[in-house]
């Protein structure tokens, strides 16, 4: 059948806007308020062809959102409020202005609460709550709203440094196949284990129900490898990244490595931040605060294992979050103290960070989160 000539213009004319739009990728940026000049989540657009970053506005009014994340579907987003009466927060994306609309907030069960995240069906919402030692798992609804509380969990214990008086989980992540949740606690210098239950949205302690780690270590945040084999964890108060093999069917975590964040050469006082692994899985990277860099490893397909690269220091201050686009091209480096966001190119062959002339001026970032069209 003939393809009119009004047709095919249409279809080079969407084709040509889809490329157009291809250019562009949103984020939205969760900070800290208060006795910063941020006021709430604020929208950008990184174009992937220079690394700019404009169309940056605030996207929503709002206390303390100092962690985000963003559904699956593109239609929501979701943010703790960090306080003493912690809050976890859902908001409607409006697709065409990109502003946030509150669909509803709940209390997150616990006190100053610093990491969510969603299941891989985005069905749930999980969160640690860093002061009270507690996480907890909410149902999200058709709407995007949050329904109550399906599962609590208080966590009980102390180690051996004053930030280890009590329980601190920092990070909570999601197994690929969706099975088993981690929680590192910084408080209890262990990596929790849970059972998760899809059906009913709760949790049960593994068997093992946890990894212990020497005493002090302080374990912050954790990363998968993309093959779900590997697990990685950054320390703050141990300066260190750690490589746990995973058992698929049992969720036990088996320690191989341990390689630290800082030159042998640095004698300073310094406290490790994010750690991320690349979309292709060929590099690891983590942040380190006092040191002010971020360390770049590369990764054995193999074992997982580790080999440092080196480290980027350019334009960097404590850097509390980082984030890098879905294509591996470039990393944004949040600068808590600077109140900026750096752009750096990752170079595709060695992973390394190469600086660009693109920043944003904004009160005290803390998280970065791709918007995936």
């Amino acid at each position: 059948m003939a393809i009119g000539l009004k047709n095919i213009i249409v279809l080079l004319m969407t084709l040509l806007q889809g490329a157009v739009m291809a250019k562009n990728i949103a984020l939205y940026l969760g900070t800290y308020t208060g006795r910063s000049p941020a006021e709430g989540i604020y929208y950008a657009e990184l174009d992937l062809s220079s690394g700019q970053l404009d169309k940056f506005k605030l996207a929503v009014k709002t206390d303390n959102p100092s962690f985000i994340t963003i559904h699956p579907s593109g239609k929501f987003l979701y943010a703790v409020a960090e306080k003493r009466a912690g809050e976890v927060k859902a908001f409607a994306i409006n697709r065409k202005t990109k502003e946030l609309q509150l669909l509803n907030q709940r209390s997150s069960h616990g006190s100053s609460p610093c990491h969510l995240v969603l299941d891989n069906g985005g069905k749930y919402l999980f969160v640690a709550n860093y002061s009270s030692g507690s996480i907890a798992v909410f149902p999200i609804k058709a709407d995007g709203s949050l329904a109550k509380a399906s599962s609590v969990i208080q966590h009980k214990g102390a180690s051996i440094t004053k930030r280890q008086r009590g329980p601190h989980p920092h990070c909570i992540v999601l197994s690929p196949d969706n099975r088993f949740v981690y929680v590192a606690d910084l408080g209890l210098d262990k990596i929790m284990i849970y059972r998760f239950d899809a059906a009913t949205g709760r949790l049960q302690a593994n068997n093992p129900p946890f990894i212990k780690l020497k005493p002090g270590t302080g374990p912050r945040h954790l990363a998968f490898h993309p093959n779900g084999k590997f697990l990685y964890l950054i320390s703050e108060l141990e300066q260190q990244i750690t490589l746990f093999r995973r058992n698929r069917q049992t969720g036990a975590l088996t320690m191989i490595q341990n390689i630290s964040t800082l030159p042998a050469d640095f004698k300073g006082s310094s406290w490790c931040a994010e750690v991320m692994v690349d979309p292709r899985g060929q590099f690891l990277y983590g942040s380190n605060r006092g040191h002010d860099s971020i360390v770049i490893y590369r990764i054995d397909q193999s074992t997982g294992k580790l080999k440092l690269l080196g480290y980027q220091t350019q334009g960097i201050d404590n850097p509390r979050h980082f984030n890098i686009t879905p294509d591996g091209s470039y990393c944004l480096v949040g600068n808590q103290d600077d109140d900026n966001i750096v752009v750096f190119k990752v170079a595709r062959r060695t992973g390394l960070l190469q600086p660009t002339s693109y920043s944003l001026n904004i009160g005290k970032p803390v998280c970065i989160k791709f918007l995936k069209r």
